[in-house]
């Protein structure tokens, strides 16, 4: 049986996947989040939006399973002896996408090639000749590449397309019905669903046999490590937006209720913060994480829980040095709060000020973080590509769409180019954050009273 590996950031994970469970028990028990919800559940584009982020959650959970492998018994080992286990953590991703995590090549290979990138020497029949080296498992099934690779790309691309086609067909027959009767935009979900199980269905049908999206300088397949970096992303941007909230939450009330001094103190303390380039503050707090770990390697049994501590505390940076913002909204929206009859009824009636801030501040600003949050969520993904893209982000061993954008700073400058590299994190990384904005657009205007009004004037037909 495999050891599990449980990390801090996996850990944090779950909790968010529970803490999401609730919310929505809680939402759907509650009249007005409901009606806020359904509103989002009818935006065609937020629902979109959700099938694709449906897919890169589901991906950032399996590969947020780990373990460690057993290891057969030495020979001659007693039979009670005490297991041992791999030293390298897996996750079930990789379990999953083994044959693609050990397809390593010696460089750089163009998506879909049978033949190494650049050319080597090589002894061709007792001669030296300097010629493009096969790859070891891109093509590896084909006699002849120049003659039967397009043959057999096409013929496997053509199968896996008809099998998603045939999936996606049967997904809109079962949900036939439903679409006639629902005011859910079941045809703008359907087809962004569409699309992705013809992805799928191409890439299942032509990634073990090609590498789909080409190989590093290092010979690690890119579509491999693109599936890895989601689960950084979506570490990241929940972490960070979590860890920002208590601060946002209690500096913004305290100094929107109580005014005065207290007002003033808060004031002064995020405007020193937010005065202090970005940047340069995580930078610095990174590298003091970096030394802590460098001087107590033995606290670490792994390499990945070396790396997955710094991208814990990176998130935590990020986020308890991000809360300023958030923390205006709500003092402004307090101070309007704190002037309404109910809250002046509240106070005559000799409430705590402590009764008035759970009963009536807290309640009435929630929308307000629930709509930053969604919001930061994807610039806290585009801040760490940012942070690795200088070097003081994830571990350079942990995959992200950071590390993918900066390894290939070196790759645009050879001739020819190394382009599919940044390709494919660009790719995934715009894609993860234009559905990220266009849910939290939904969210704005479902939960937002002066954004729904607007866009119903927006939207209203001109009186002549």
């Amino acid at each position: 049986m495999p050891k599990p590996v449980f990390l801090a950031t996996d850990i944090v994970l779950y909790l968010l996947l529970a803490a999401l469970a609730l919310y929505v028990r809680h939402a759907r028990r509650t009249p007005g989040l409901r009606e806020n919800w359904r509103s989002v559940l009818h935006d065609p584009a937020a629902m979109s939006a959700s099938v694709v982020l449906g897919v890169f959650l589901l991906i950032s959970v399996l590969d947020s399973i780990h373990f460690r492998t057993l290891l057969p018994p030495a020979p001659g080992a007693a039979a009670n002896a005490a297991p041992a286990y791999s030293t390298t953590t897996l996750s079930l991703l990789d379990q999953l996408l083994s044959a693609r995590r050990q397809a390593r090549e010696k460089t750089y290979s163009v998506p879909l090639a049978t033949h190494q990138f650049s050319k080597e020497t090589m002894q061709v029949q007792g001669k030296s000749v300097r010629d493009f080296p096969r790859l070891n498992f891109g093509g590896a099934h084909l006699q002849d590449p120049q003659k039967d690779w397009a043959a057999d790309v096409l013929a496997r691309s053509t199968a896996g397309l008809a099998g998603g086609a045939v999936v996606a067909l049967a997904l809109w027959l079962a949900l036939a019905r439903r679409r006639g009767s629902s005011p859910i935009p079941w045809r703008a979900i359907l087809g962004t669903a569409t699309v992705l199980l013809l992805l799928c269905g191409w890439c299942a049908a032509v990634w073990p046999y090609y590498h789909v999206l080409g190989t590093d300088q290092t010979g690690n397949d890119v579509l491999y490590q693109g599936l890895k970096s989601i689960r950084t992303a979506m570490v990241i941007g929940a972490m960070a937006t979590l860890a920002t909230l208590p601060f946002a939450i209690l500096f913004g009330i305290l100094a929107g209720y109580f005014k005065g001094w207290v007002d003033d103190a808060i004031q002064y303390f995020y405007t020193v913060l937010s005065s202090i380039p970005s940047v340069l503050l995580i930078s610095a707090f990174v590298l003091m994480i970096q030394v802590f770990i460098d001087k107590n390697p033995n606290l670490f049994e792994t390499g990945l829980e070396r790396a997955d501590i710094r991208l814990f505390l990176l998130s935590l940076i990020l986020g308890l040095t991000g809360w300023a913002t958030l923390a205006r909204l709500l003092r402004a929206e307090t101070l309007k709060l704190g002037e309404l009859d109910y809250v002046q009824a509240a106070r005559a009636f000799g409430v705590s000020d402590l009764g008035i801030m759970r009963r009536h501040i807290v309640p009435n600003v929630m929308h307000i973080v629930l709509i930053v949050a969604v919001l930061d969520f994807s610039g806290l993904v585009l801040l760490e590509a940012v942070l690795s893209y200088v070097g003081v982000g994830v571990d350079p061993s942990t995959n992200s769409f950071g590390t993918m954008i900066n390894s290939a700073r070196t790759e645009l400058a050879r001739d020819p180019t190394v382009w599919w590299n940044l390709l494919a994190g660009f790719t995934l990384m715009v894609t993860l954050v234009l559905s990220l904005q266009l849910f939290a657009r939904a969210v704005q205007e479902a939960f937002d009273p002066r954004a729904r009004a607007f866009r119903v004037r927006r939207t209203a037909p001109i009186a002549r």
